[in-house]
């Protein structure tokens, strides 16, 4: 039962992910005039200055890992109101329409290099990066059921108990571990594959 429901949140991550994905796609089309434009997002000169650019390790992994950090708490935090379920779907799907708006504009400027550049600025932080955040949504997910779902007419939050707590704390330390080697990585890492990748775009 349990395995059945974690692979129900799973698929439903999947398609609010892809829902909106599609969404930031579609409005990135509409709207091609107003989002291409030559002082726009990832236009020639800011591919310029990322060549150029020298990457500071230290100052990226404190700036990274601050962002992720506070993100990942805030979103564990409100995943255990009773608005914890809006709030976790609603960020899934604006980080697919963030990513298809992304996306959809790297292609229609470079074509098929705007696909490996995507492919290189993820690369290989999204390994870690990617699984951390789907676990922690489906932590939020699996928190709030937990919560606010009804067991023999109470919601659960009058039923948990102090090993509820340890066993999900255990959890988020551990997606806050794999989130945190994946800000190494793209600290110290990524910088380099991305300037070898920029120096042949």
């Amino acid at each position: 039962m349990i395995t059945r429901q974690m692979n129900k949140s799973g698929y439903y991550l999947l398609y609010l992910f892809m829902t909106g994905l599609f969404l930031g796609i579609l409005l990135v089309n509409i709207r091609h005039d107003v989002w291409v434009k030559e002082d726009g997002l990832l236009n020639a000169a800011m591919i310029k200055q990322l060549q150029n650019s020298e990457f500071d390790g230290n100052y990226l992994f404190g700036y990274i890992v601050r962002s992720r950090i506070s993100t990942i708490l805030i979103i564990s935090m409100l995943a255990s109101t009773m608005i914890g379920l809006p709030i976790v779907c609603g960020y899934v799907c604006y980080l697919g329409a963030s990513a298809g708006c992304i996306l959809s504009i790297a292609v229609i400027r470079y074509g098929i290099r705007g696909l490996f550049f995507m492919a290189a600025s993820i690369f290989p932080q999204g390994l870690l990066l990617i699984p951390g955040y789907f676990l922690l949504f489906r932590w939020g997910l699996d928190c709030n059921r937990s919560l606010y779902g009804k067991i023999d007419g109470l919601e659960g939050r009058y039923l948990i108990g102090k090993q509820f707590m340890l066993t999900k704390g255990i959890k988020l330390a551990g997606i806050l571990m794999i989130v945190i080697l994946g800000c190494l990585i793209e600290s110290y890492v990524n910088p380099k594959i991305l300037q070898f990748f920029l120096k042949i775009f």
